[in-house]
């Protein structure tokens, strides 16, 4: 587990250097492109650099945003408050703060950029779904990517595929109404045409691909480390057999944060498959049900 967390928190710093790297090259050659028009570099790079540092510290607060996600207290959700804190006794864990969506599909997930500023967000569905045994094996696994440091690449890599999707957009309209046609070289103006709409369609699958990569291991972790925690993996193994029987796509489900749930709140379908961002449940809960046999 320590192992883990080390290579959680140099990954955080590979992959925000690698995003401001890959948003740099870009912009040298929409630079290019658009006749030598340095300022659009110049743009893309502190764009690049100021969206990096801005996700750094405020992500988490737009992922609770996006979600729609209303912070509760102990008198607001006894039962939510009071198996948290058991977890967090037994681990040393510092409290994190506990959010609620209301939403009838059942699902969970954990954000923030360090143990000491995490927090839990889960749905009314999951309320009314599980037993007490299998939500502390949920929360356990959320209190899991917290402590393995999971949620610090997580929150790292939503506001990649949120840039990403930014630029993409930016990139369609500059080549449509931007410097090429005003540098009059029909060539260039072409090319940027062609740069906009290919990195209007790669770039989102690019985003995804690196989204599905990073999160599946770290789900198997948090599983274990659930087990580890509760020392009862057949309590989120049926947690997670009612998930995949009763899961349903959220209400206000978004492409850029689908990692961070802790099972795939997006409709499937065939791209969804190929770039899914979970595990397949079905493995999760083999995995969960060869450990209870070691305890």
């Amino acid at each position: 587990m320590y192992t883990a967390i080390a290579r959680n928190k140099r990954n955080t710093w590979f992959i925000l250097i690698g995003f401001v790297l890959f948003l740099g090259g870009i912009g040298v050659l929409a630079g290019w492109l658009a006749g030598n028009n340095w300022w659009i570099t110049a743009f893309i790079l502190v764009f690049a650099a100021g969206y990096a540092t801005f996700q750094y510290f405020f992500a988490d607060r737009e992922a609770l945003a996006m979600a729609g996600a209303v912070q509760v207290e102990r008198s607001d959700a006894p039962r939510y408050y009071r198996i948290v804190e058991n977890l967090c006794i037994t681990t040393g864990t510092v409290m994190p703060k506990l959010y609620v969506v209301d939403d009838p599909a059942p699902n969970a997930f954990a954000t923030g950029r360090k143990p000491e500023e995490a927090s839990i967000t889960v749905t009314t569905g999951l309320f009314e779904l599980m037993t007490d045994r299998e939500l502390e094996g949920v929360l356990g696994h959320e209190l899991g990517h917290i402590r393995n440091y999971d949620i610090r690449v997580s929150l790292i890599v939503f506001g990649l595929v949120v840039a990403v999707g930014i630029l993409a957009d930016l990139f369609l309209r500059l080549a449509f109404f931007g410097g090429a046609r005003r540098s009059g070289n029909n060539q260039a103006q072409l090319l940027f045409v062609v740069f906009g709409v290919v990195a209007a369609l790669v770039a989102p699958l690019l985003a995804g691909a690196v989204q599905a990569a990073i999160s599946r291991q770290r789900e198997y972790l948090a599983d274990a480390t659930s087990a580890m925690t509760t020392r009862d993996p057949d309590a989120l193994a049926s947690a997670l057999g009612k998930l995949a029987e009763y899961g349903r796509p959220l209400q206000k489900a978004s492409t850029s944060m689908a990692h961070l749930w802790i099972a795939d709140p997006l409709k499937p379908n065939a791209l969804a498959r190929m770039f899914s961002t979970h595990p397949p449940i079905p493995d999760r809960i083999e995995r969960l049900r060869t450990m209870g046999g070691t305890f």
